[in-house]
Parts: C-alpha cells; sequence; structure tokens
C-alpha cells in the first residue's frame, strides 16, 4: 500500500485525545444543566472528533476470529466509511482538499488491498474444491478399473475352465489309450492303437492350442485395462499432488486474519490525517 503511517500509536493521538474526551464530556454536562437533550443536539467539534478518533482506533484494533475473513471486509470498509463521512459532514469541522485527497488515498488503497485478499482466499477455496474433486475422481477412475478387472476375470473363468477340464479328459483318454494291451484276442492291434493315439493327440493338440489362445486374449485384455487405468491415473496424481502443496502453503492464512495489519495501519494512516487536519485548523473555526 501506498501511504506509510508511523509504527505504534498516531502523532498525538493519547494526549489529544484524553484533551478532547475531556472537553466533549464538559459539554455534555453543560447541556445536561441547561435541559437540552443530548440526542437531538448537533454534535460539538469536540465530540464529533472524539468520537472519529476512538471509531478509527476501534477499527483499527477489530480482529475477524472465524473465516471467511473476505465476508467482513465489506461491512468494515462500510463502518469505516460512515465514521469518516459524518466527520467531514459536521458543521463544526472544515475539511480540506489535502485532507479529503489523503483519505480518499487511503481508503482506496486498503480497499483494493482488501480485495486483493479475498481474492487469494476465494482462491484459496478453489484450491481446495479442485482437491476434493481430483480426489473424487481418482476414486471413480480406481473403482472403475476394479469393476472391469473383476468382469474380465469372471469372463476368463467362465471360457477357460471348460476348456481346461476338456484339456484334462482328453489327456486322460490318451493315458488310457496308451495303456492298452493290443493282442488279436483283445480285439485290437497295434495299427488301431497307434490310429487311436494320433487321433486323441490331435484332439488334446487342439483343445491346448484353444485354451493357450483364451488365456493369451485375456492376457492381452488384462495389460491393456491395467495400461488405460495407468494413463487416467498418473495426471489425476500430479494433480492432487499440487493442489495438496498449494493447500498447505494456504492453510496458515486461512486460519489467521491476514488482513489485521493492513487495516491497523489504515486506520492510524487516517487517525494521522484527522490530527495533521487539527494542526491546520485555526482556532476560531473550533467552535
Amino acid at each position: 500500500m501506498e501511504y506509510q503511517p508511523r509504527i505504534g500509536k498516531p502523532r498525538g493521538f493519547g494526549r489529544r485525545h484524553e484533551k478532547v474526551r475531556s472537553k466533549a464530556k464538559r459539554q455534555k454536562r453543560r447541556l445536561s444543566r441547561s435541559g437540552v437533550s443530548e440526542e437531538k443536539h448537533t454534535p460539538t467539534y469536540e465530540e464529533i472528533l472524539d468520537r472519529t478518533l476512538r471509531g478509527l482506533q476501534n477499527l483499527g484494533d477489530q480482529k475477524f476470529v472465524l473465516p471467511p475473513f473476505g465476508g467482513h471486509f465489506d461491512l468494515w470498509l462500510m463502518n469505516l466509511r460512515n465514521l469518516l463521512s459524518e466527520f467531514e459532514s459536521n458543521p463544526a469541522v472544515k475539511v480540506d482538499d489535502q485532507f479529503l485527497k489523503e483519505c480518499s488515498r487511503i481508503l482506496s488503497d486498503v480497499q483494493r488491498d482488501l480485495e486483493d485478499r479475498r481474492l487469494k482466499e476465494a482462491s484459496g477455496r478453489e484450491v481446495i474444491r479442485s482437491l476434493f474433486e481430483a480426489r473424487r475422481h481418482l476414486e471413480i477412475i480406481e473403482d472403475e478399473y476394479a469393476t472391469k478387472t473383476k468382469e474380465i476375470e469372471s469372463r476368463k473363468q467362465r471360457e477357460v475352465q471348460p476348456l481346461s477340464d476338456r484339456v484334462r479328459e482328453l489327456k486322460e483318454d490318451l493315458d488310457g489309450i496308451a495303456r492298452m494291451k493290443t493282442s488279436l484276442f483283445r480285439g485290437i492291434s497295434k495299427k488301431t492303437k497307434a490310429q487311436k493315439e494320433a487321433e486323441a493327440t490331435e484332439r488334446l493338440n487342439s483343445a491346448e492350442r484353444e485354451l493357450t489362445t483364451t488365456l493369451r486374449s485375456f492376457a492381452i485384455e488384462e495389460e491393456r485395462l491395467r495400461e488405460e487405468y495407468e494413463m487416467r491415473k498418473q495426471p489425476v496424481l500430479e494433480e492432487i499432488g499440487t493442489r495438496q502443496r498449494e493447500t498447505e502453503n494456504l492453510k496458515a492464512e486461512s486460519e489467521n486474519d491476514s488482513s489485521a495489519e493492513t487495516r491497523r495501519l489504515a486506520c492510524e494512516a487516517l487517525i494521522n490525517a484527522v490530527n495533521a487536519l487539527l494542526e491546520r485548523m485555526s482556532p476560531c473555526s473550533k467552535s
């Protein structure tokens, strides 16, 4: 911000403030003794000055406890503007161009600073929302992968099991043929046995080829599904990592009102502007 107020209490604030408050109290007692209603009379210069300085001090000391802190900024600025407007519009106060320009600059600076902080706070909430959405997206990807994996496994069992049973049966048939005794009395010759073995072997080889092809087909499908899953998951994991780092950086600011110092300095600058105006005003203008 452009203004550079003094650190600590504003110039002459304590001594001048007590003097003004004392005069204001004396004025109220005089009004009370004369029977004039305090609510109906126009505040004197001392009263409006006392009210303005105390109001600026209170606004400068105000702390916002609960986030979102940006939600308090508009009300705080409105109270600040109303306080200055009441001071400037009082007939006993003779403001000059220097005071008006200085107040306008201070108000413009603090409003711009608070707006920047509000946007940053809103950006922080957007980061948290994006992190939540990224995590939810990852859950969806993982759920879809798990579902499709189970579907493939279920089809694999339905298609492979009958083929495996068929291969086992053909192996048992081939073993049975191999154990056959050949003789004229048994009704089977060596030639017939050999032919049966060749036919059984061919059936077994065909069944094994079909089983191998089916298993390879499922392996390819599973690998393709895994690659697709990794391709979808990786950018989401990177986004989650980025959002988590951003969230950690914003965590401290989101838990504490970072605007407190800015608002305090703005009010101190305005108190100094009021005191400077008081010094420029001639004694006769202070009724």
